[in-house]
C-alpha cells in the first residue's frame, strides 16, 4: 500500500508540474521583454528594433525595452542573446554577419548560431547600392567594368569594415568581373561615403539609406543594386545580375532572434505578431522612408536565408583570405 501511495503521489506531483508549466506558458509574457540590438543606436538594426518594439509592447501588454550591445562585428550582442534565459523575455535583432559570415571570418565564436540561436523572423531588408564618385564620369555598369578592366589596381573601393557585406560584395564583384580594385575599410557607412565624396576612394556597395541622399543631391552616381531582383524601393536601378554579375546579393536584412530553447509556442506567437506589425500601413511607411522593405519571414525561411548567406560568402572569404581575429 505504501508503494502504491508513493506512486500515486508521484503521478499527482508530475501532473501538477505539467499544469504549472502550461499555466506559465499561457501567462507569457510575465514581465517586460528585452530586445538586445547587436549594433549601436541609430544603426539600421536599431531603427527596426525600435519601430517593431513600440508596437509589440502594445500587442503583448508588456513594456519592451531596447538595449544596444554593439561590438566585435555584432558578436557581442548576439552572444548576449545566445546566453540569455530561454523564457521568451529576451530577444535580439541582428544581421547576417554574426549568424553566417562571422563563422568563417572568426576562428572561434563565443556562441554557435546553429545550436544557440532560435530564428524568429527576418523583419526587413534594405538594398545595398553600388555607387561611384560623380567626377569619375561613370554612369552605368558597362562603363564601370570597362574602366576597371582598363585600369587594374588603379581604383579604390570603400567598405564598412573588413568582412562586412559591403566588403564581400565588392570582392565578389572584382572576382567575377576579372578586375583588380583596392579595398579601403572604414568603421561605418558614414565614413565610407565621406571617403568617396572626398576623392579618397571611388566606389562602394553600401546600404541605400547611406548613399541615396547623396545620389539625389547629385554627388554620387548609383549604378546598380546588389539584390536578387529589382528592389521595390529603388525600382529604377538594375541589379548586378542584369550586368552579368549574378548572385552578388549584398542586401542588408535585419532579423529577430531568441535564445535556443525558447518555447516553440512563444517563437510562433512572436513571429505572427512581428509579421503583422511589419505590414501595418504606418509601419510600412516608416520603413519605406528608410528605404527598407518589410518581410516578416517564418523561422524556417529565416534559417534557409542564413544557409544561403553562408554558402554565398564562405568561398569569397576563403579565396580572399579575409580574417577578423
Amino acid at each position: 500500500m505504501k508503494t502504491i501511495g508513493l506512486t500515486i503521489a508521484g503521478l499527482l506531483g508530475a501532473a501538477l508540474l505539467c499544469i504549472a508549466g502550461l499555466a506559465g506558458a499561457q501567462q507569457w509574457p510575465a514581465r517586460p521583454l528585452r530586445v538586445i540590438v547587436a549594433f549601436g543606436p541609430g544603426s539600421t538594426p536599431d531603427i527596426v528594433a525600435r519601430i517593431v518594439s513600440d508596437r509589440l509592447a502594445h500587442s503583448l501588454g508588456k513594456p519592451v525595452v531596447v538595449e544596444n550591445r554593439p561590438g566585435a562585428a555584432g558578436n557581442i550582442g548576439t552572444d548576449a542573446v545566445a546566453k540569455a534565459a530561454p523564457d521568451g523575455h529576451t530577444l535580439g535583432v541582428t544581421i547576417s554577419g554574426p549568424l553566417a559570415a562571422n563563422t568563417v571570418l572568426f576562428g572561434k565564436l563565443p556562441y554557435n548560431p546553429q545550436t544557440d540561436i532560435a530564428p524568429i523572423s527576418i523583419a526587413a531588408t534594405q538594398p545595398s547600392v553600388l555607387v561611384v564618385a560623380r567626377d569619375t564620369g561613370v554612369a552605368d555598369m558597362p562603363a564601370l567594368l570597362a574602366r576597371l578592366r582598363g585600369n587594374p589596381g588603379k581604383f579604390n573601393y570603400a567598405s564598412m569594415g573588413t568582412g562586412s557585406i559591403s566588403h564581400l560584395a565588392m570582392a565578389a564583384l572584382a572576382a567575377r568581373s576579372g578586375t583588380e580594385i583596392v579595398h579601403v575599410p572604414y568603421p561605418g557607412s558614414g565614413q565610407a561615403v565621406s571617403s568617396i565624396l572626398a576623392g579618397d576612394t571611388q566606389m562602394a556597395v553600401l546600404p541605400a539609406a547611406a548613399v541615396m541622399p547623396h545620389v539625389r543631391a547629385g554627388r554620387l552616381n548609383a549604378l546598380a543594386v546588389a539584390t536578387a531582383s529589382r528592389s521595390a524601393v529603388l525600382p529604377e536601378l538594375p541589379t548586378l545580375g542584369e550586368a552579368g554579375l549574378p548572385d552578388i546579393q549584398g542586401d542588408a536584412w535585419m532579423g529577430f532572434i531568441a535564445p535556443a530553447g525558447t518555447p516553440v509556442a512563444v517563437i510562433n506567437r512572436l513571429q505572427k505578431e512581428i509579421a503583422r506589425i511589419l505590414h501595418e500601413d504606418e509601419v510600412k511607411a516608416r520603413l519605406q522612408a528608410q528605404l527598407m522593405e518589410p518581410v516578416g519571414s517564418t523561422p524556417a525561411e529565416f534559417r534557409a536565408t542564413l544557409q544561403a548567406d553562408l554558402t554565398r560568402w564562405q568561398p569569397v572569404i576563403r579565396k580572399n583570405h579575409i580574417r577578423l581575429d
